[in-house]
């Protein structure tokens, strides 16, 4: 009975196409829309994990101030090289420690200049960060301790500066200091934070304290704890050491922050799939109107058949038959709306993602549910205009014209 039901819906379809297709346009567009907008939030929230992780893995940092904001660094005391070395020696799980000063200025190469950051590192700063060397070296120790002028470009200012040339060996002026470029940085691309990572100098921290800034401050401390350990352990211990440090009463504020980068990962994440369920939800309206649409058409459908009900009512048919071919037929036009959503969905995805450089991941779970959805909205919208059809009088539907 399914069976002939099936194939007297699918024969109805295929005799009004276009009618069939306007039907199911809702159910399209609503499927579509709900798969790409999950797609797309899964991409994003893949984008920001993975931009997080390029700052460094289990990493801390330590920033002057109480939060981040104009003008919250100038409002309390910088850290020293002290305070670095303090918080490696005495807080356990520590794996690496890099504490960096950083200026504003202008790199001048030739008859291109170049406004970007210039950050004083030690050689820790590549392992704290995740951050190998594209081509060229590191700093030595002779560099490191004598404080010598050279330095190492981002992508960006190799690009802005040398173009195509190679910049190894080269001297770069920044504002009226010269420095030899000795290695490049693999690139790392925008920020979560929508900073672009390429765009700095780095140079000995002895050399920036001595040739550019004239004073010993560091601005920043970041610190990579080790695999398996407890980054939340190792931030308390840190804010316990620094207020002692910086002579902080039990009665007062920090003056200083620990960011802990799981943090903000979970921040993030968080905020993109609660926006991405929204979008989700909104998006999943459309099946709803889609629905609509399939039972106002279904009655128009019921109307227009109501003598070839009749006759299959008055030679025997079961009201139950009658409301099983309607409702298959129902089922069928929201079921062939699914597949085409998920279709265009997935064609959709993939090129939305292309052009927004965002990793394409496909939630399988998301295009099951949806389908699905789509069937049962078939079966809910449908069940009204089958059943008005199953409770036709035989003689008052054999009268109609």
């Amino acid at each position: 009975m399914f069976g002939n039901s099936l194939l007297l819906a699918l024969r109805e379809i295929r005799r009004n196409v276009m009618r069939s297709f306007l039907t199911i346009l809702g159910i399209v567009i609503g499927v579509a829309a709900v798969i790409i907008m999950v797609t797309i939030g899964g991409g994003a929230t893949a984008q920001v994990t993975q931009q997080i992780a390029s700052l460094g893995s289990n990493m801390l940092m330590v920033r002057v101030g109480q939060h981040m904001g104009p003008g919250q660094a100038n409002a309390a005391p910088p850290f020293d090289l002290a305070d670095s070395q303090a918080i490696y020696r005495e807080v356990r799980s520590i794996a690496a420690i890099a504490a960096s000063s950083s200026q504003r200025l202008v790199a001048v190469y030739g008859n291109k200049n170049w406004s970007t950051t210039v950050n004083g590192i030690d050689n820790d700063y590549f392992r704290v960060r995740n951050w190998t060397i594209e081509t060229g070296r590191q700093f030595l120790d002779s560099e490191l301790r004598s404080g010598k002028a050279v330095c190492l470009v981002g992508a960006t200012v190799q690009k802005e500066l040398f173009g195509q040339d190679d910049p190894l060996g080269n001297k770069i002026r920044l504002n009226t200091f010269s420095c030899q470029v000795v290695g490049v940085l693999e690139s790392k691309g925008q920020s979560t934070f929508g900073t672009d990572q390429d765009d700095l100098v780095l140079m000995p921290l002895r050399t920036l304290q001595r040739r550019i800034t004239g004073n010993e401050d560091i601005n920043l401390i970041q610190v990579s704890v080790v695999d398996g350990g407890s980054t939340d352990k190792a931030k308390g211990d840190i804010e316990a050491l620094m207020r002692v440090r910086r002579h902080i009463s039990a009665t007062e504020i920090d003056n200083f922050q620990v960011m802990d980068m799981k943090e903000i990962t979970k921040m993030f994440t968080s905020t993109t799939q609660i926006l991405t369920a929204l979008l989700g939800a909104v998006a999943a309206v459309s099946l709803l109107v889609g629905g609509i649409g399939i039972m106002n058409i279904m009655l128009v459908s019921v109307t227009e058949r109501t003598r070839e009900i009749g006759i299959r009512l008055a030679i025997g048919a079961l009201e139950r038959e009658v409301l099983l071919q309607f409702l298959v037929e129902a089922v069928a036009l929201s079921s062939f709306g699914g597949l085409i959503g998920v279709v265009v969905a997935l064609v959709g995805s993939m090129g939305i993602t292309r052009l927004l450089k965002m990793p394409f991941i496909l939630n399988p779970g998301i295009v099951v549910i949806a389908f699905l959805f789509s069937a049962a909205v078939g079966i809910i919208f449908g069940f009204f205009p089958a059943r008005k059809a199953a409770r036709l009088d035989p003689i008052d539907a054999l009268r109609h014209e």
